[in-house]
């Protein structure tokens, strides 16, 4: 059953609140009109849609480490990750990333660089700590091994074989650079 009354209720506490500090963000608020509504008139109303605009806010976590959050955000969500916060190389790339917007690709392959210098920042820390890291099991390249040997072999075979051309490429490079003393 559609309830005509509630919809136009809610809109006008949407559009308040498109019109509130955020609307500095770019597309902010955009689903407050109820014109641009794409689910208009398909939409059937059921009274609850719209309660989510009348929760409680969660109590902020207690902040006692660096947090990194979007641009596009005022401030840090309620509740957030504390399993790495951002150290060493990998935290100074996370922090240049965190400086650019998500809808950037900086903002994202800067994030998966810094997830491979802290791989390479974990193996170091391993071996400072007297723990001799072990690929081939850490990356669980035995059940690879055990259950998907050809798939593991074809992988392997791909990756000597790229890393064989990047080799040799480089390596005709140096030859060209350098010319011969007559």
């Amino acid at each position: 059953m559609e309830n005509n009354a509630e919809p136009n209720k809610v809109y006008s506490i949407d559009r308040s609140m498109a019109n509130t500090s955020k609307a500095h963000i770019p597309g902010w608020g955009i689903d407050a009109d109820p014109e641009n509504d794409p689910t208009y008139p398909m939409k059937h109303w059921n009274g609850a849609d719209h309660e989510r605009l009348n929760y409680e806010k969660p109590p902020q976590q207690p902040i006692d480490m660096e947090v990194l959050h979007s641009v596009e955000r005022p401030g840090i969500t309620s509740v957030f990750g504390t399993s790495t916060p951002p150290s060493g190389l990998s935290g100074m790339i996370r922090r240049y990333a965190f400086k650019y917007s998500e809808a950037t690709a900086t903002h994202w392959m800067t994030l998966i660089l810094a997830d491979r210098v802290n791989v390479i920042e974990g193996y170091i820390d391993d071996l400072k700590n007297g723990h001799v890291p072990n690929p081939f099991m850490e990356r669980g390249w035995h059940g690879e091994w055990k259950y998907n040997r050809k798939g593991f072999v074809q992988t392997v075979a791909i990756g000597a074989a790229v890393t064989a051309s990047v080799i040799l490429l480089l390596n005709l490079k140096n030859k060209k650079k350098v010319k011969p003393v007559a």
